[in-house]
Formats: C-alpha cells, sequence, structure tokens
C-alpha cells in the first residue's frame, strides 16, 4: 500500500467532509484545486490505483469523489463501480469528455453516480454539485446503515397507515349507511327535495358531525404518512418536536366518541424532545389512545380516567433516566395469558370491533428502530399502562 501523497491534508473534519478529484491531467488536477479548494477540502488522486490506496487509508473523511472516464490504467466508471461496493457512503460524480449515452448507461448502471459532469468543466454547474453531492452524502455516511432504516421506518407508517385508516373510514360508512337508510321518498309535489327521517331529535346531525371527524381524522392520519415518505429520503433540518405538542395533537386530532375528550387527563410537566417527527409516534400514540377507549368503553368504570405522563425512568437499577410516554387507563386490564403473548404476535380480543392485534407490534417495532422500547403493564381489574420509553437526548439524536 502505498503511503499518503504529502500534499493531502490531514487536518481533522467532521466526520466525511473531503472532495477527492481523481484526474490523470495534472493541469486540471491543479485548477480544480484552485478553484474549489477555499469552499472544500480538495484532495487529489492521479489514477484510479491511487485514489483505491487512498481510500483504503481515509475513506471515513471522504464525503464526494468525481473521477475522470479516460485515465490509463482503468476508467472512470470501474473506479466509481468499486468505490460503491466498498464505500457506500461516498457520492460519486462522474466526469467526462465523451459524454455518449453508453458511458452515461454505464455510470448509471455500474457506478450509480449522483451526477456526470462534462469537460471542460463549468465552475458554478461544478460547484452546485459538489454541494448538492455533500449534502447527500454526509447524513448516511455519519450514521451507516440509514437509508435502510428510514425504508424500515417507512414500511412501518405505511402498516401503521393500513392498520389505523380501516377502522375511521369503516365507521364513515357506518354511518352513511345509515343515512341511506333513514331517506324517504319524498311526496310527488316536493320531488325537488331531499327527505330523511331521524329515530330521534338531533340523530341526523350527529352522524354527519361523527363521520366528520373520522374523515378529518383519517386525513390526519394519511398525511402523517405523506410527511414520512418525504423524510426518508429527503429529510429536511427542523426543530425537534417536543413531547407535549405530540400530545397537543392528538388532543386536536382525534375523533373521541360523545364525552371520552373529558377522559383524557394529561400531565405534561415532565417535556422532552422526541427523537423524530410527528408521523411515525402520532400513529403509535393514536393506536395507543384507540386501544385504551375501547377497554374503556367495553367494560366501563364508574368514573372511565385516561391519562397520558411524559415523565423520565430508568430502565433498570443504575440505569440514568429515560424520558418517556406513559399512556394509563383505568379499565378492565388485560388476563396475564393474553399479556404474556401481546408484543409476540397478533392477538386481540376484540376481533369483532375490527381489532387485528397489529397495533401494539407495529408500535414496538417503531420504538425499535428508534432505539426504544414499548411495554405493557396491566393486571384483570387494575387497568392497563402502556410506555413508550426513549433513548436520552445526548446517548442518540438520530432522526428516522
Amino acid at each position: 500500500m502505498k503511503p499518503l501523497p504529502p500534499s493531502l491534508p490531514v487536518r481533522p473534519g467532521p466526520g466525511p467532509h473531503a472532495v477527492l478529484l481523481v484526474d490523470d491531467e495534472s493541469q486540471t488536477r491543479k485548477w480544480f484545486a484552485r478553484t474549489y479548494g477555499q469552499e472544500f477540502e480538495v484532495w487529489l488522486a492521479s489514477s484510479a490505483a491511487e485514489a483505491l490506496d487512498l481510500l483504503a487509508q481515509r475513506a471515513p473523511a471522504v464525503a464526494v469523489l468525481l473521477s475522470d472516464h479516460r485515465m490509463p490504467g482503468g476508467d472512470g466508471v470501474g473506479l466509481l463501480t468499486q468505490v460503491r461496493q466498498r464505500y457506500p457512503h461516498i457520492a460519486r460524480l462522474l466526469v467526462t469528455a465523451y459524454a455518449d449515452k453508453d458511458v452515461a448507461l454505464a455510470a448509471v448502471n455500474q457506478g450509480q453516480v449522483q451526477h456526470i459532469l462534462e469537460k471542460p468543466l463549468d465552475e458554478a454547474t461544478t460547484r452546485a454539485a459538489l454541494r448538492a453531492a455533500l449534502a447527500h452524502g454526509q447524513p448516511s455516511a455519519l450514521t451507516p446503515g440509514l437509508p435502510e432504516r428510514r425504508a424500515t421506518a417507512l414500511r412501518e407508517t405505511l402498516g401503521f397507515l393500513a392498520h389505523e385508516v380501516h377502522a375511521p373510514l369503516a365507521t364513515v360508512r357506518g354511518y352513511l349507511q345509515a343515512l341511506r337508510e333513514r331517506h324517504a321518498a319524498a311526496p310527488p309535489d316536493e320531488a325537488a327535495l331531499a327527505h330523511l327521517v331521524q329515530r330521534h331529535p338531533g340523530e341526523l346531525e350527529h352522524l354527519i358531525e361523527a363521520a366528520q371527524r373520522r374523515t378529518d381524522y383519517a386525513q390526519s392520519l394519511v398525511s402523517s404518512f405523506v410527511q414520512s415518505a418525504r423524510d426518508a429520503w429527503q429529510p429536511e433540518a427542523s426543530a425537534p418536536l417536543r413531547a407535549s405538542a405530540l400530545v397537543a395533537l392528538l388532543r386536536d386530532e382525534y375523533p373521541f366518541e360523545g364525552d371520552e375528550a373529558r377522559w383524557l387527563d394529561c400531565d405534561l410537566q415532565q417535556d422532552f424532545d422526541l427523537p423524530a417527527r410527528r408521523d411515525l409516534l402520532y400513529l403509535v400514540l393514536c393506536t395507543l389512545v384507540k386501544n385504551a377507549l375501547l377497554a374503556l368503553r367495553s367494560a366501563p368504570a364508574a368514573q372511565p380516567r385516561l391519562r397520558i405522563v411524559l415523565g423520565r425512568v430508568a430502565a433498570g437499577p443504575g440505569a440514568p433516566a429515560q424520558p418517556c410516554i406513559d399512556v394509563v387507563d383505568n379499565g378492565p386490564g388485560i388476563a396475564p395469558d393474553i399479556l404474556s403473548r401481546l408484543l409476540r404476535e397478533p392477538v386481540t380480543t376484540r376481533a369483532d370491533a375490527g381489532g387485528s392485534g397489529m397495533g401494539l407490534l407495529l408500535g414496538q417495532r417503531v420504538m425499535q428502530s428508534l432505539g426504544g422500547t414499548l411495554t405493557v403493564h396491566s393486571a384483570p381489574a387494575q387497568g392497563t399502562t402502556v410506555r413508550l420509553l426513549f433513548v436520552r437526548p445526548d446517548a442518540a439524536r438520530e432522526t428516522t
């Protein structure tokens, strides 16, 4: 293995940050370093072999690689292909004076390049391509496996969407069927008017308002999924979401029935930043609230109570305190045989109400993807507590 070139900068950088140009023309290398060296940390190599030697020693510091296509001893597409296989965190750009169809296809299919630049390089175009490549390459380099985790998170959100949106839409369908059943034929002289027959005062208004609430809720779930899809592949820096803000969103958007909103009590004093945007955690929290409300409806207590508590607890003896969200109800509780299976397989006691048993499993997967855990504590006639336990902010700040 060759030693590092004497002219190679060795000052430390914040993870992957350097731009490596590979070109056999010395004048091109000098011009590139002079033109872009003020904005970027530029490294130079005169051949594919020299570039691979350099990467073998310093690949973690390289964020972007530009390679000329035609060079003695190896072409740029071949180099980019090897770099893709060995160092997938590096963004790859191809520079060529022979921008024909075959080169472009090979570059895309074999090297998975982000951009193809033509010689002579246009300064503004090249600078923009370098900036875009750095912005694209650094997040995945700093967090290995992040694209895969984002794809997993996206699949989990889609699973949540399919699971959660079924219930409100099925309810809306039921309300529409009820309105259809209450439709009565109009007298001949009032053929232009619609006639709906109420079984008791205010019934029709209730059906319409309830259907609207559930439609709005379903729309909010779909919006969460769309946001998740955007963030998965084009994450934008944004202020962290506070746990209290997530609870406020739920209080505003969840379609509570009757007096159910009054059952909800929130203790938000120990607020904290969440490790993800609202999409996934909003769906998790909605699922937990829905499960608690179904339990309270099935065996209503004298004073039904649902509490959401923001707190900090230690995962074990001697462990540091971690932020958590507890969803607590005073419903009938969960039988021990069901509780033992709840987070291992789909199990539900409310299949007649559309339950599939997947909600908690999906919530558990989301929490695991964030580095946290989901636990359930319950006993017959003693209610249920579901805890979302997050990693400490100073231990991990990764967004999915």
